[in-house]
């Protein structure tokens, strides 16, 4: 069987995938955190596994297209003294700054299934931070929407519970005893943004 004819059509469908793979890592970094489609936002999980695979595909897509040029040495180097030695520095950045983000309570509203209340909590930083959002919509449309960020600098100011007062209302409780109440739009979009610590 001849696989040279198959050749210049698998490049390209590398160089697809590789272009594809790219923009979804560019989305999930770029998208905005405010009112920001969910499925972006976990894409910023994955955004080194798809460029290590970007890399991967485009790396191939050059070596399958450029079979007898010149070119192609040249350019598989550049693309891996350049790509590799970037992606290891944001794995390290990753690794050393990034902490990770634990969902600890994820709550649907009262008579409404397409609001739900989500409670994740952060490490990697020195103190504990808990942040509440509401996610509105259905997926893939669904949008999420910063209520309450929570600072456990000191013991007052750590959540204690988050909870639905209505649908379309959200009680935060910190340790110390202070309540705080945020009104939803009907877009899920927050009347404030409550920071504490």
């Amino acid at each position: 069987m001849n696989f040279t004819r198959y050749r210049r059509p698998s490049a390209f469908l590398l160089l697809v995938l590789a272009v594809g793979l790219g923009a979804a890592a560019i989305a999930g970094l770029e998208s905005g955190d405010e009112g920001a489609l969910v499925l972006l936002l976990r894409l910023r999980e994955y955004v080194l596994l798809l460029g290590w695979l970007a890399l991967a595909a485009l790396t191939g897509a050059v070596l399958l297209g450029l079979a007898k040029s010149s070119l192609r040495v040249p350019l598989v180097t550049v693309l891996l003294v350049i790509g590799a030695p970037m992606l290891l520095l944001g794995g390290f950045a990753s690794a050393v700054f990034g902490g990770s983000d634990e969902e600890v309570k994820a709550e649907s509203a009262p008579g409404r299934g397409d609001r739900r209340l989500v409670v994740v909590a952060r490490s990697g930083s020195l103190e504990p931070v808990w942040c509440v959002y509401v996610d509105q919509g259905n997926p893939p449309l669904e949008r999420r929407w910063s209520v309450g960020c929570f600072n456990g600098d000191s013991e007052g100011n750590a959540l204690s519970d988050s909870a639905w007062a209505a649908p379309d209302r959200i009680r935060m409780t910190a340790e110390g005893g202070a309540v705080h109440e945020v009104t939803l739009a009907p877009d899920g979009r927050p009347d404030r943004v409550v920071s504490v610590g």
